[in-house]
Formats: C-alpha cells, structure tokens, sequence
C-alpha cells in the first residue's frame, strides 16, 4: 500500500465522521461509526505487507525505525493528515504481523456545550486549585471532555497551562493562556518526570494525559496540594470506583494518608458513558459528576464510600451533582436516547426502570 492509497482510507474516515479505523492483516480497513465498527466495500483484505507499509508510513514522521520481523513493544504516535484531521496511532504485534488502530482526533477543539455536556464542567474548570479526575472506559470521551475543559480556560482567563499527553492529541492554540504542549517519548521521559519538571515551569494550570502508576497518581497529588489545578483522565466506571482506584494505586499501609490528602485536594469526578442517540446519528453522553463537598470530603477521609451516591443524588439541586441514572432518565424525556439504551447503560437497570416509571 503507498501513501496514497493510505491516506485516502484515512480521508474517507475523516468525511464520514468516524471515531477509529482498524487496520489488521485478513481484514478490510474497519471503521466505527456511531459506535458500530463496519468494514470497507470493494476494498481488499490487507496483507502483512500492507499494514507494515502503514506502520512505517506513521513511523516515518517521527524518525522511529522498527524491525517488524521481530517482536516490538507497542507504540502510541500522533499522525496528521495535512489540513484534514489528527490521528493517534497504536501500532501493536498479533500473531507475528503488524496491527494498527488510528483514532480520529478533530482539528477543532469543540466547546462544552457543542459536546452536550452539562453546564456545570464551566464551573468545575473555574477551580483555581485541586484535583479534577475524568473518567470513562476507552473511547468514551476523556480526553475530549478534557480539551473542551481546556479550551474553556483559555478562552475566560489569564493563565500558564501545562499539559503531558502520550500522545499529544488536540493542539491548543493560544488564547488568554499561554501553553506549553509536550509528549512523553519526545519532549520528556515520562508522566512522573514531566511532572515534577511541570512544577517549576510556573503553571497554574496542569493537564495530565492519564494517571497510570503510583508515581504519577502521587505527583499529581502533591501538585493539587501545592495550589494547582490538575486534570486527569483514569479508566475507571464512575465516581466510587474512581476513589477507590486512586487510593488503590498506594501500598496498603500509606492508604490512610492517601485518603486523607485525596479527601483535601480533590475538588470534581466528571465520569462518561458515550450512548447512540435515537436517530442513531451521533452519540450522546451520559455524565456523572461528584463535586466535593464537606460531607463527600468526610466520607472520602473516612473510606465511608457506600454514602457516596446517596449525597450526589441529593446534592442535584443545590450543587448539579449527578448520578448516570439521573442523567439517563433527563435523556430519555428529552428524546435524545431510547428506554432500551438508557436501560442498558444504567448502573442497576431494575432501579432505573422503576425510577423511569416514578417520573
């Protein structure tokens, strides 16, 4: 396969508005669109060859040289089609050939409200201090939640903002914020090491691609702890599941101290399920936000984490926290989702019919 042929695949993608395309050895290029993966019409199954020359194609913007007839660890690098879109490119071994799944990044970061997410992100991103995790399985909006989370601090007020991605993804161009950009692999070593350098760098604001290890979870604590914003993405389902996974990534003998300074820091979990909207169209996100308040800070301290949905059902009014059932239950009266979808996507689905009925 030459460049060209690539990259008209990966401009048909563009122009259908796809989320990732697949390309593996005995398969036609498969697209998700909507969140359904499809394969391509009249395009062949692509050989070893094929997704070699693909791979080096990615790899040859960066400089990067690999032996595809050996055994290589995976590589995540950023890929741009000149004018059209951004990729981030996985290029992996499976069964002694050449894997490659692209995922579309827009040139556009888009804002809060033209991703349907609720109003209230505006006012978690105005802390001028603490820890906003984001969360979400693979593919359910993180790091798009969190460039549109980006966009809106630069565009409202002053500030320097630092952010480390593997890969970078959405480029962000200066506004009221000036923004430093860099990717570990190529601009530092790692999250940790980026990190602690971030500290020194005079920023008000730090973006962390994800939080992984021990070590980056630790040193994006102590950046919250020092007066700075940091935002995260964790995989992880939803808000108690978040904590506990925080807390989980220390030794068991420091998880009390752990708790304790997460309980003082953390300032919002913003949790995502991307679902199919009704006309099947486009996909919808259902949220689940916990902002912490003194009583969530208390419970957090004290492990206490089973009154958790309980204070964020409660706290929809006074402080726009909610749970995914909430959200559903707003989304189907509004049209935008089927019952089956929201049934489906719920936490319990026996409770949320019953609460469906109630409204």
């Amino acid at each position: 396969m030459d460049r060209n042929a690539f990259h008209k695949l990966l401009a048909f993608g563009i122009e259908r508005g796809v989320s990732d395309i697949h390309f593996e050895v005995g398969y036609p290029p498969h697209y998700r669109l909507h969140g359904e993966l499809l394969g391509a019409i009249k395009v062949p199954p692509l050989s070893a060859q094929d997704t070699e020359a693909i791979a080096r194609m990615i790899l040859e913007d960066r400089n990067i040289t690999v032996d595809f007839t050996r055994r290589f660890t995976e590589i995540d690098v950023s890929y741009s089609l000149a004018q059209r879109g951004r990729f981030r490119a996985s290029i992996f071994r499976q069964r002694g050939s050449v894997g490659i799944v692209m995922r579309l990044i827009p040139i556009q970061v888009l804002s809060l409200e033209q991703l349907n997410l609720p109003p209230v992100l505006s006012e978690i991103a105005d802390a001028r201090r603490g820890l906003v995790l984001i969360t979400g399985a693979t593919g359910n909006g993180k790091t798009t939640t969190m460039a549109a989370m980006l966009r809106y601090i630069n565009e409202t007020r002053h500030a320097h903002i630092v952010t480390i991605e593997d890969p970078i993804e959405f480029i962000h161009e200066p506004q009221k914020c000036m923004i430093i950009q860099r990717e570990v692999g190529a601009d530092t070593e790692s999250f940790r090491d980026a990190m602690t350098a971030a500290m020194r760098q005079d920023p008000d604001v730090i973006l962390v691609g994800e939080i992984r290890d021990r070590e980056t979870a630790a040193t994006a604590l102590k950046a919250a702890e020092t007066g700075h914003l940091v935002l995260s993405a964790i995989h992880t389902p939803d808000s108690v599941a978040t904590i506990q996974r925080y807390v989980g990534l220390f030794e068991t003998d420091a998880q009390d101290v752990i708790r304790d300074r997460l309980g003082d820091c953390l300032q919002a979990i913003v949790s995502l399920r991307l679902l199919a909207s009704k006309d099947g169209r486009r996909r919808i996100p259902a949220v689940e936000i916990l902002r912490v308040t003194r009583t969530i800070r208390e419970c957090v301290r004290a492990g206490r984490l089973g009154d958790v949905p309980e204070l964020i059902r409660k706290g929809r009014d006074l402080y726009s926290m909610q749970l995914f059932d909430q959200h559903l239950i707003e989304l189907v009266n509004s049209g935008l989702i089927s019952m089956e979808t929201a049934i489906y996507a719920s936490s319990n689905p026996e409770e949320f019919e019953r609460a469906l009925r109630v409204e």
